[in-house]
């Protein structure tokens, strides 16, 4: 048996979808003093979506975006590439949180949905968008029902979800770990996500916002007429912007307005990426639709084909660090990935790891995002996707802006959008609850998905965490 430190020897430690030539700029880090109409803060998906249709609603809008580090250095850039319409972190979590608005609530998805494929159509933005839906598969018996039940609640909201028995699902996609598969199609895809993130970062130049990457905001303070937000560069003298507006798009990373901390887990995710496969190796698969796919467990990995026929993998382990810090490279869970990406597909034994790495998400209690505004209405925020940002982030940006605009429409009036998440309790407190969280998910899914009393408490608030 192969030990798990040589299944990783040859994944360098980089971000696949960022190692190669093609990223925009670099754009000039912020030296001095500015000022803008609307300053947005943080460059990765919602940042970017906000700077870009805060331009197209009205062109003379001046606007100035703040990266700390590079664009989509978070997130953003270190996803799996799943694309999805859903809002409410899957469709069984909105019908529980809130039933009388689901049904807005997936048409708002479906619509943010098509509107990203258009605006990449549009744009000419080569970022592999494929609109292939997503398959999630049984790894243990009492999942097999438990996909039957959400093939039933699929259906009775008008989506495409066909229920694979075990042959099914193995001649789809061959694999002898899987007991059975709900194949779900119109309701997302894969994409390559840096590819999406330059092409937005490069219509907003074209647009004329002003990008600023290596440009960390310091602190923020209300004005008569706006917000001063302090910043600070690598070497660079610090600077302000002096703003009518400020969007506030940082996610996991801490937000210059602390008490937001409260409400994002900054949960750490981990990802492998094979060598491309060889057409006998790709044809051993099947796999023709190339749709990502998940297990079915509270601990779960999510996969899916690149362009170029290599394999993502990742997921399983969602690390909550004392604090919130954590490092990009954790070899006991690349190792683990390593193992159960063998045990998924041995077909594939000796295919070599090429990439290997870590980032965070931004979890909130409720797996959904919150939204608000604070300093008197100028400034907004829209964070906290829990894994599904790619799409939701768009969505995210428009209700950002209209709630800078005071708009009463269907995005604001939302119970989601006027209503916080349970906030997480905060250190020393926050790290034992989490890891008894951890524990008791892990024992769910080893005891036929059977929930303990402290799960069974937190289900009754609606209230966890995930990745």
């Amino acid at each position: 048996m192969i030990k798990g430190s040589r299944l990783i020897e040859d994944a360098a430690p980089r971000v696949f979808w960022t190692d190669r030539p093609g990223a925009p700029g670099p754009y000039e880090p912020l030296h001095g003093r500015t000022t803008a109409d609307l300053l947005v803060v943080g460059g990765g998906f919602t940042g970017l979506w906000a700077a870009v249709l805060a331009k197209e609603e009205n062109p003379a809008c001046d606007v100035v975006l703040l990266e700390a580090r590079s664009i989509a250095y978070g997130a953003s850039g270190r996803n799996g590439g799943f694309v999805s319409d859903s809002l409410t972190h899957g469709l069984g979590q909105g019908a529980r949180l809130w039933p009388s608005e689901n049904a807005a609530l997936l048409a708002l998805g479906r619509a943010n949905l098509a509107a990203i494929a258009r605006f990449v159509d549009d744009h000419g933005i080569d970022a592999d968008l494929r609109l292939v839906g997503k398959t999630t598969v049984a790894v243990a018996p009492h999942q097999v029902e438990e996909l039957r039940r959400a093939e039933k609640l699929h259906r009775e909201h008008g989506e495409d979800a066909v229920f694979l028995g075990r042959d099914e699902m193995r001649a789809d996609v061959e694999s002898p770990t899987y007991l059975a598969g709900l194949r779900l199609r119109g309701t997302g895809g894969v994409l390559d996500p840096a590819a999406l993130a330059w092409g937005l970062a490069r219509v907003a130049a074209r647009l004329g916002v002003r990008i600023h990457e290596g440009t960390e905001v310091t602190g923020l303070t209300r004005t008569r007429t706006g917000v001063e937000a302090g910043t600070r560069g690598h070497a660079v003298v610090n600077g302000a912007v002096s703003a009518g507006q400020v969007l506030l798009a940082t996610n996991a990373f801490p937000s210059p307005l602390r008490r937001l901390g409260l409400f994002v887990l900054p949960i750490w995710d981990y990802v492998l990426v094979t060598e491309p496969l060889s057409p006998e190796q790709r044809a051993s698969l099947r796999w023709p639709e190339g749709q990502g796919l998940t297990d079915a467990g509270n601990r779960f990995h999510y996969y899916r084909l690149t362009r170029d026929d290599r394999i993502l993998w990742g997921g399983y382990d969602a690390i909550y660090n004392f604090g919130g810090g954590g490092s990009e490279q954790r070899d006991a869970t690349h190792e683990r990935l390593a193992r159960h990406f063998f045990a998924t597909f041995p077909q594939l034994r000796g295919l070599r790891f090429t990439h290997r790495w870590g980032g965070m998400i931004d979890s909130t209690s409720r797996f959904t995002p919150f939204f608000g505004t604070a300093m008197g209405g100028r400034l907004a925020y829209a964070l906290g996707y829990t894994g599904l940002g790619v799409g939701a982030s768009r969505f995210g940006a428009l209700t950002g802006l209209d709630l800078l605009a005071r708009r009463s429409t269907a995005r604001t009036r939302l119970r989601m959008t006027r209503r916080h998440p349970v906030p997480f309790p905060p250190e020393p407190l926050r790290w034992p609850v989490v890891q008894l969280t951890r524990r008791e998910l892990a024992r769910a899914d080893e005891n036929e998905g059977r929930r303990g009393p402290w799960l069974r408490s937190l289900d009754r608030f609606g209230i966890g965490f995930d990745s």
